[in-house]
């Protein structure tokens, strides 16, 4: 029988602060969230942390592992590959990817990161 100890136990400790250089900063995740599929209204609710999916794949993509090779420290690896799947079904890899290339660009560059016309447009 499932009694809180037990939760706790598999559930492991809260998450603090980053784990690995290929974690989200708090920036980040700000512009993500609002991109992620809502939890359902009715039925289950969402026992996975997203955040951590999205760490979890930022790992993987990194450090180039397989999916069964992700540290203990991350989901399940079914897990995050399901939400892997669910995401790329839903296109939403490349809105994460570019939201996540511009912060990048602006925090390195100092500056806004529209687009400048080119050199040789302006012939």
């Amino acid at each position: 029988m499932w009694t809180k100890a037990h939760r706790a136990k598999q559930a492991g400790p809260e998450r603090r602060s980053q784990r690995y250089p290929t974690d989200l900063t708090d920036t980040e995740w700000i512009l993500i969230e609002p991109w992620l599929p809502r939890p359902a209204k009715r039925g289950w609710r969402r026992s996975v942390d997203l955040r951590e999916v999205l760490n979890a794949i930022r790992y993987l993509a990194r450090t180039g592992c397989g999916w069964r090779m992700l540290p203990k420290d991350f989901l399940p690896w079914q897990t995050v590959y399901w939400w892997f799947r669910r995401l790329v079904r839903r296109l939403l890899f490349r809105t994460i990817h570019d939201l996540a290339l511009m912060l990048d660009r602006e925090i390195k560059a100092g500056r806004s990161v529209r687009p400048l016309r080119s050199w040789t447009a302006r012939r």
